[in-house]
């Protein structure tokens, strides 16, 4: 255990922290820090062909040692951290045997961790606990995905004994901002499917994503002296206000759960002349997700028609793209990659928590490029933010996942699933 703690550590003290704002392949020079070290630390513990392109996209192969033939399998994490919160001097603390209680973070700040309010605490009573000291992130989204596959790795290097075919590993930048599997060489990794070990919660399975989309909507307006401003003045703050209002109220990210899209309007700023707003838009159903987008270009339409008079023009612009798309219409067709985690779960004592993500993936785009890709539990919670923690039983289990998934696959025991599904029908 104290081996994974390490390890761990040594990463989550690395600033990684990812730039939306910035146009460069990593996004920031400071995630070249945390690469290299990868890089050298894949070589230290034996693996082969290791490498590493301008980009920083890291792969690594663990070659079969069984002489009959084997799908090529991979495992997949990010070493960015989210630029929500700050990931810079991470001081992680542990916590040997957790009692249940309250977790001071930061006495000086009066920073708490609470089961009070974050219930998933009382999950991991008697385990150890990694969290931030209250104010930095943790980074265990995805630091704690990397530990496991190099610890998983590790051991199967040093018991051979156990049987596995080709393993790839791959890790990359920029997950955080949605460019993580951008620039992914889907060829080069050579793996017929991989997982992300990216989830939260141990259990944790997932192979359904939403559809998403931003939109940034530009309103424009006319600035008056305000004591002259009657039939003259176009206020587009107040306009921006009246096209948020459109929007359905009880369907925002802090009403939903489970399957339920949402609108999210994450960044407003603006004066009378201009205000530019911009949203996310995210639904698993398909149909649900384009008549989200339809919504948008609707009231877009509305509140032009209304001021084409007095405005003379377009008065507001809105422009929609596609970020992501459900893995789920690619992963189906293969679901025996699914069923072989799942399996390989409850052979070492997890109960799968098969669920839909409430957000986006690597594995989302990796999906579509080529490469099936669902999504495993890496242990932590509360990510992005001073609250973030990891039990290290978790990160434990989640090696021995690996491995159990690797070893399924080389006896081919993945084939009797597929059958045993297709018997059921």
């Amino acid at each position: 255990m104290q081996h994974i703690i390490d390890r761990f550590i040594s990463y989550v003290t690395i600033d990684t922290e990812s730039d939306a704002s910035s146009e460069t392949t990593p996004s920031t020079a400071k995630q070249w820090d945390l690469a290299n070290k990868l890089v050298e630390e894949l070589k230290a513990i034996g693996m082969q062909d290791v490498t590493i392109d301008k980009k920083a996209y890291i792969m690594a192969t663990l070659p079969s040692n069984v002489l009959h033939e084997v799908p090529t399998i991979g495992f997949i994490s990010h070493f960015d951290t989210t630029p929500d919160f700050t990931g810079f001097n991470v001081k992680p603390q542990i916590v040997p045997n957790y009692d249940g209680k309250d977790i001071v973070l930061n006495a000086e700040q009066n920073i708490i961790l609470s089961p009070n309010y974050f219930k998933d605490l009382l999950l991991y009573k008697g385990q150890t606990l990694i969290t931030t000291d209250g104010t930095t992130l943790l980074g265990a989204d995805d630091k704690a995905g990397i530990t496991e596959i190099i610890t998983a790795m590790e051991f199967l290097i040093k018991n051979p004994e156990i049987k596995h075919g080709k393993i790839r590993v791959g890790f990359t930048p920029d997950e955080e901002i949605g460019r993580g599997a951008h620039h992914f060489d889907v060829e080069k990794f050579g793996a017929e499917w991989a997982y992300t070990m990216d989830g939260s919660q141990i259990g944790e399975l997932e192979y359904e994503n939403f559809n998403a989309a931003g939109a940034k909507i530009i309103f424009k307006g006319k600035s008056v002296h305000p004591g002259y401003a009657k039939g003259k003045m176009i206020n587009s703050m107040l306009i921006a206000n009246d096209f948020i209002s459109e929007l359905p109220s009880d369907e925002t990210p802090e009403t939903t759960k489970g399957y339920e899209g949402f609108f999210h309007v994450h960044h407003l700023t603006g004066s009378i002349e201009e205000t530019v707003l911009e949203l996310i838009i995210r639904d698993h159903n398909k149909k649900k997700f384009e008549k989200r987008k339809e919504l948008i270009e609707k009231i877009t339409r509305k509140i032009n028609k209304k001021f084409a008079k007095q405005f003379g023009a377009d008065i507001v612009t809105a422009e929609i793209k596609d970020q992501y798309y459900n893995m789920k219409e690619k992963v189906t067709p293969v679901k025996h990659i699914v069923d072989i985690a799942e399996k390989a779960m409850r052979e070492i004592g997890i109960k799968p928590l098969i669920k839909p993500i409430r957000g986006g993936t690597d594995g989302s785009q990796l999906s579509y490029k080529g490469l099936p890709c669902p999504n495993i539990f890496a242990g932590g919670h509360n990510f992005h933010g001073k609250y973030e923690y990891v039990p290290v039983e978790s990160m434990q289990k989640a090696v021995e996942v690996i491995v159990k998934i690797a070893e399924l696959t080389a006896i081919g025991d993945y084939v009797k699933t597929e059958e045993t599904a297709k018997n059921k029908k």
